[in-house]
């Protein structure tokens, strides 16, 4: 049942973006709101005007999200700070996302041309589109060597991201976090990050005859021929609304092609979920289209911020500053390692150590598909949401966890489709860039090679077993393994190294990182969860010791 909580937070949400207010809030008059349409978002002093807060949240994505709800239930009022802008009022066409196969700026952050993970079909340059530059809600980080996805927007990957919310294997959880209680983890924190994310599970009846599905047991059986075991996922994505979806009952978003630019329906979001409850409190405060460029400490001990405030078309619009007593990284992987990579070799805040911006890994990822047999049709229809994998993470030379994934075109394409997940302990770093103000992440291709070759042993297996080949005409210059991009990025800021056990930043008080940047470059699994479940963790400590 939708909380009273759950639902002001989310029609704040709708109505901040109705008003095209650029912070979002409750109204005072919003707990006597009786319905959605009376909870008015209430417009915010513009953010060069606040002067100091308690406290500061960099940052929507998981872990933000997850430090500014329990912040804001323990009475402490919050402000975040996002980059992108928020997703919630439809567009001309009726709909939020624009759709995957006819994008427009919507799609992607200030790209003048998507920038897909398919670069080609049959070779031809078919995929990517020319686009007006816009604040979109993709963004592909090109470095030189790899290249990275993240979400841009209130809720950041969640709202991109293809729904899989895996646990990972506590034993490889154990090795890649021994200093983190796993009895607690998964005692307490994955079921509590579970539960409020609204992890649920297609019905494997309704799987076994849906339409949708074909391509997923299609692949099923060509890895249990190979003697590969395959397992269901749990998703954030509603299971009981795609089955609507395929009775026609309700719009179609998973099954209308919707994913890597936003789903329209179906998915449970942040937006949804854990901000909607934040801004529920009424203690949240979420200012958008906020980017932050500088951190420096003042005498008394508070942060001051820098912050660039641009409109959705790229345009600068001011510059501003902001102190704060506490701060909280919550920029992701690649937003946190720079913010602190920078502020270090700048010399704003010089005690931060060596171990920021180390540690960073892609969590194994690689893509590969296969062309089946004419007698193995994948469908024309493909839900966009994956709902199982191949688990052979136990293998002990080669541990792959591959998801099996769409190809949804529209029409019969016999092609199965993967990504892979193995276990590289190849790490990158980044260098701050003083030519460019950025932190530049330095990966080789060749330290790909593990993940190559792990991904490779498994579908050669499956491959060989059925007669088929690599699909060369998808990921450009004829490669069977698209190794120059990935969906997963963690570490820069590792726990228990850059920072202490709980997330504190080490050389500064009242500094803290709560995202993807704490795991140290692989988790094995879709790492969301564990993201949710670690900032879950890391704040009760932080409120029990650091506000007390």
């Amino acid at each position: 049942m939708l909380s009273r909580r759950r639902f002001l937070g989310a029609a704040a949400l709708q109505s901040a973006a109705a008003l095209g207010l650029s912070s979002i809030s409750l109204s005072s008059q919003a707990s006597a709101a009786r319905s959605f349409n009376e909870v008015l978002a209430r417009p915010q002093k513009p953010l060069d005007q606040l002067g100091r807060v308690p406290v500061i949240v960099i940052g929507t994505g998981y872990g933000g999200a997850v430090t500014a709800l329990r912040l804001a239930e323990a009475g402490v009022p919050v402000v975040m700070l996002e980059m992108g802008r928020l997703w919630t009022q439809p567009a001309s066409d009726g709909k939020v996302f624009c759709k995957t196969l006819s994008p427009d700026g919507r799609a992607m952050w200030f790209k003048d041309k998507t920038e897909a993970p398919l670069k080609t079909f049959l070779g031809l340059d078919v995929i990517n589109k020319k686009i007006p530059r816009y604040a979109g809600v993709l963004d592909r980080v090109n470095y030189d060597e790899m290249s990275v996805y993240v979400g841009r927007g209130v809720g950041g990957g969640s709202l991109v991201n293809g729904a899989m919310a895996v646990t990972p294997a506590r034993s490889y959880f154990e090795q890649m976090m021994p200093s983190v209680n796993a009895d607690e983890m998964y005692g307490t924190y994955y079921p509590r990050a579970n539960t409020q994310l609204g992890v649920n599970q297609v019905d494997p009846a309704w799987f076994e005859t849906a339409a949708c599905y074909r391509y997923a047991r299609v692949a099923r059986a060509t890895a249990a021929q190979s003697g590969f075991k395959t397992v269901f996922v749990p998703s954030v994505y509603d299971a009981k609304y795609m089955e609507a979806e395929l009775a026609n009952k309700v719009p179609r978003s998973a099954l209308a092609q919707e994913v890597i630019y936003g789903n329209n329906a179906g998915k449970l979001s942040l937006d949804k979920t854990y901000l909607a409850d934040a801004v529920g409190t009424g203690r949240v405060t979420i200012y958008t289209l906020q980017e932050v460029r500088r951190i420096e400490q003042q005498a008394n001990g508070d942060y001051l911020l820098t912050v660039n405030h641009i409109d959705e078309f790229g345009t600068l619009l001011y510059t501003s500053q902001i102190s704060c007593g506490k701060l909280f990284l919550g920029a992701g992987s690649l937003g946190t390692s720079e913010l602190l990579v920078r502020a270090r070799d700048t010399g704003t805040l010089p005690k931060l150590p060596s171990q920021v911006g180390q540690g960073w890994g892609h969590n194994g990822n690689v893509m590969t598909a296969r062309a089946n047999q004419l007698w193995n049709p994948t469908g024309s229809l493909q839900s966009t949401m994956p709902a199982m994998g191949i688990n052979d993470w136990s293998n002990p030379v080669n541990p792959v966890f591959a998801e099996l994934t769409p190809l949804p075109t529209g029409f019969e394409n016999w092609i199965s489709m993967y990504l892979a997940i193995t276990r590289n302990p190849e790490r990158g770093h980044f260098d701050y860039d003083a030519t460019t103000d950025t932190a530049r992440l330095r990966w080789t291709r060749d330290q790909n090679t593990i993940t190559v070759n792990a991904a490779k042993s498994m579908f050669d297996k499956i491959n060989k077993q059925q007669g088929t080949g690599y699909r060369t005409d998808l990921f450009g210059g004829g490669k069977a393994f698209a190794d120059d991009f990935c969906y997963h990025p963690l570490g820069g800021c590792v726990l228990d190294a850059a920072t202490d056990n709980i997330g504190r930043v080490k050389g500064y008080q009242n500094l803290y990182v709560t995202d993807s940047a704490l795991i140290p470059g692989s988790i094995g699994v879709n790492p969301f969860v564990t993201i949710t479940a670690l900032a879950e963790r890391n704040i009760e400590r932080v409120l029990a010791q650091d506000f007390a």
